[in-house]
């Protein structure tokens, strides 16, 4: 019995650094993506005042906007990151308070994600219209 629950253990943590290390270089890749001027006034984020209280509002539009079938896994991935680094700083933030500076930073680095989710959303969007309009004529 201890063993199974020993290997368990193990690779529950293990698939929890994965999931940590696979969620942390999205964000660092995405954080690369400059936002278009239309979702930066629709979101208010950039990559300056990106704030981690921005993301439930965030993921609000992204479920409003069309979905191109290429990011749903990044947003579902992001999203339980996000909630798994509230968790952890509700936990921790009176015990190590640089911890959670740098769980304010990850927090925000999963809000920019969203919005640049939103922002290729929005831009298949126009894709869409285009392509609607263009067989329209």
């Amino acid at each position: 019995m201890f063993t199974a629950t020993l290997i368990f253990a193990i690779s529950f943590l293990t698939l929890l650094q994965f999931f940590v290390s696979y969620s942390h270089s999205l964000i660092a890749e995405l954080r690369l993506y400059e936002l278009s001027q239309q979702t930066r006034e629709l979101s208010g984020v950039t990559p300056k005042t990106v704030r981690g209280d921005q993301f439930k509002r965030l993921l609000q539009l992204i479920a409003i906007c069309p979905e191109s079938g290429e990011d749903s896994h990044q947003v579902r991935a992001v999203s339980a990151y996000f909630r798994m680094l509230g968790l952890v700083r509700a936990l921790f933030s009176k015990v190590f308070p640089a911890a959670a500076r740098w769980i304010d930073t990850e927090r925000g680095g999963c809000t920019y994600v969203a919005a640049v989710v939103l922002d290729r959303r929005i831009a298949y969007n126009r894709t869409l219209k285009a392509q609607h309009a263009g067989i329209r004529l």
